[in-house]
Order: C-alpha cells, then sequence, then structure tokens
C-alpha cells in the first residue's frame, strides 16, 4: 500500500446507471477503532440504485458530499487497523456491512469500517458470496427475530427468491420453522425449493391464499415481507404476526386483527457472531445471479432494475 490512491467508482451527482465512473480518489483515513478492508468483492444492491437516484440524500442528517461512493456490503482482507482494533489482524479475510455516507462505501479497491461491523468470513464460505451477504443477512436474521417463531411454527416468506428473502428461507429452516415461501418467476421458485423451503408458490402466477390455507389449514404463523404491493397484501389475511424490513416499499397494510411491525436489521457484533455460527453448522449459501467487474458497475445497475434471483455482486479486487 505505497500509493496515497485508489481505483474507486464514484457519483459526482445523483441521477442514472451512467452516472457511475471510474476514478482513482484518496485512500480513506483510518481512526483508532477502524478496520481497513481491501475489497475483494462488493454487493450490488437494489438499495445501491434507489441511494444512486439521491432517495437517501439527507436521510442520516448527513449533508451530500461528492465524489460519493456507494456501497453497504463487502469482503475481502484486512490492510490495516486502527490502534484500538485488538480483534483483527492484517491479512485476516473478513465480510462487513457498513453505511456509505460520510467515509464512502465498498465500490471501491480499500474502505474503512468500524470494527464493530467487521467479522471473520466463514471458511466455507467463498469471498464472492460472503461479499453480497451482511445486510441482506442480517435483515433476514433480526425478521425472524421479530415473529419468534418455535421449530414446527409455519411462515410465508414474500419474495422468497430475492436477496432478503432467499436468507431468511434457509435461517428459517435451520431453526425448524416450515416455509411456505412466495417466490418470483420459474428461477426464483426453484431457488426457494432448492434452499430448503416446504413449499413454493409463484407470486405472480399461483394462488396463494390457496396455498396457503393448504399449508396450514389452522392459519400461518408469521409472515416476513421483502416484497410488497397489493398481490402481498390479498395474501396476509390470517397471519397472525407480520414482519417487514423499514424500507419495503410500498409499505405494507396489513389485516387489523394480525400484530405487524416494521424493523431495522441489527449489525450488532452479537448479530454477526449468531450469523457466523449459523453458516458454520448449516448449508447456508448466497445465491448469485451475476458478477461484474468493478469498472462495469452501470452494468451492475442495470442487471438490478431487471429480473433476477438472489445477489448480484461486483468483483473489486
Amino acid at each position: 500500500m505505497h500509493s496515497t490512491e485508489m481505483n474507486a467508482i464514484v457519483l459526482d451527482r445523483f441521477g442514472g446507471a451512467g452516472e457511475l465512473s471510474p476514478r482513482r480518489i484518496p485512500l480513506p483515513e483510518v481512526g483508532d477503532g477502524d478496520v481497513l478492508i481491501r475489497v475483494q468483492f462488493a454487493g450490488a444492491a437494489s438499495w445501491d440504485a434507489e441511494e444512486r437516484e439521491g432517495h437517501y440524500d439527507g436521510v442520516f442528517g448527513v449533508a451530500t458530499t461528492f465524489p460519493y461512493v456507494l456501497g453497504w456490503d463487502a469482503a475481502g482482507t484486512v490492510a490495516a487497523v486502527g490502534r484500538d482494533v485488538t480483534s483483527f489482524a492484517v491479512g485476516d479475510s473478513v465480510y462487513a456491512a457498513t453505511m456509505p455516507v460520510v467515509r464512502g462505501g465498498f465500490y471501491a479497491e480499500y474502505a474503512v469500517v468500524e470494527s464493530d461491523f467487521v467479522a471473520h468470513r466463514p471458511g466455507r464460505l467463498p469471498a464472492e458470496q460472503a461479499g453480497s451477504m451482511a445486510w441482506d443477512a442480517l435483515t433476514a436474521l433480526s425478521g425472524l427475530d421479530t415473529l419468534g417463531l418455535q421449530p414446527g411454527q409455519t411462515l410465508m416468506v414474500f419474495g422468497a427468491s430475492g436477496g432478503i428473502g432467499h436468507m431468511a428461507v434457509q435461517l428459517a429452516r435451520h431453526q425448524g420453522i416450515r416455509v411456505l415461501a412466495v417466490a418470483s418467476g420459474a428461477d426464483g421458485v426453484a431457488l426457494a425449493r432448492r434452499l430448503g423451503a416446504d413449499h413454493v408458490v409463484d407470486g405472480r402466477r399461483d394462488d396463494v391464499p390457496a396455498a396457503a390455507r393448504e399449508f396450514a389449514p389452522g392459519g400461518i404463523d408469521a409472515a416476513l415481507v421483502t416484497a410488497g404491493g397489493p398481490d402481498t397484501e390479498k395474501s396476509l389475511h390470517g397471519i397472525k404476526k407480520i414482519a417487514w424490513p423499514n424500507g419495503v416499499q410500498p409499505v405494507p397494510v396489513t389485516p387489523s386483527d394480525a400484530a405487524a411491525s416494521a424493523y431495522d436489521g441489527d449489525r450488532s457484533r452479537a448479530a454477526l457472531d449468531r450469523l457466523n455460527a449459523i453458516i458454520e453448522e448449516s448449508t447456508f449459501e448466497v445465491h448469485l445471479s451475476g458478477t461484474f467487474p468493478l469498472e462495469k458497475a452501470a452494468a451492475a445497475h442495470r442487471a438490478l432494475a431487471e429480473h433476477y434471483v438472489g445477489k448480484l455482486a461486483l468483483r473489486v479486487g
């Protein structure tokens, strides 16, 4: 690391995918509690596109500054640590969840993250998968915590072939929960089935309420909604508990007799440790529909607007 500059993809203003451009920018400064990560893979996520268009401008109480680097998820190796950091050493394989506002995100060769939001990468999980995982997996895990189901209870996952959804299916099955997956398209149905859902329906084509009655004649215990809209809402009747992550659009209109809650994903050290323990003892995987080189970030963003299942990734290092 002799150079003081790195390659990154930056925005000089908010707008379409064409606003993403390659640039040499200064390396981020490493604070006392920080880990500097040499990025191997970064997630290209649906919320990145919203952020690129300016929808998060000012929402974190911080003024936007340009050039702006997107990217909330990554995996790579530790390049440096701040003087207060004891749990990571240079060369460690890690993944992380950050917030790009203020210090920049992961669409770059290097990024700084507070050590609390960095985790050692489980040996059985490839860096390519780990790089697109953190926020979605933690959001899925927090959703299951919010619903508080016991083994043998029933869960309907809406958006089961999406990023959060396909991880929620696996985490729920690991807890012994019976899963009815509402997926999107033939490829989405195939993915949810392969990942262990007990029953899978195509939300665009199948009669979801009928499938729910057949799956759980006494009523489904809970629903995790990762994709909203009218089709979802007409399938929520008779479900006792409903949860969705903040940011799901449109916000679900839930039946009056259901216990409904919006929640934020927990990205604490404890949550990361729990996630790692589950990954080590299960067959958990991150399904990647496509991986793009960093300089093709605009193409990845165009792909975000098309139909895909699982996640998309950027190959950085």
